[in-house]
């Protein structure tokens, strides 16, 4: 029961530290290239759901390791140029998209591995 709990918790938040990644930096984006700039609301909002990102990140760590979070959390590399692409009319080349694949295929070589966390021994 503790362990199913666990998993459900961990999912949701990594989908938050995802979600709050991308939209924080399109918010954030938004807000830069408005007329208002650093004063647009759309920089204030980005600014905060980015600390959100951050503490939910910091949670996610608190309980897994950095070898699971990291290769999970790496798919808001695409995601973030998606939404440049998509949403923000920005030219995303194809050497961009390829470095962005050999990050992600780092991050998912990296989740590969077996963990090897150990206790301390004190």
């Amino acid at each position: 029961m503790i362990a199913r709990r666990l998993v459900w918790k961990t999912a949701l938040v990594t989908l938050v530290v995802i979600l709050a990644n991308v939209s924080g930096n399109l918010f954030l984006t938004l807000g830069m290239k408005s007329a208002a700039g650093i004063f647009s609301p759309w920089v204030f909002t980005g600014v905060l759901v980015l600390i959100g990102w951050t503490l939910s990140r910091m949670t996610l760590l608190s309980w897994a390791d950095l070898s699971f979070v990291l290769p999970v959390t790496a798919i808001g590399y695409p995601l973030n140029a998606l939404m440049g692409q998509w949403l923000l009319n920005e030219q995303v080349t194809g050497q961009r998209w390829l470095g962005t694949a050999f990050i992600v295929a780092g991050a998912i070589l990296v989740g590969l591995t077996m963990p090897s966390t150990r206790r301390d021994a004190r």
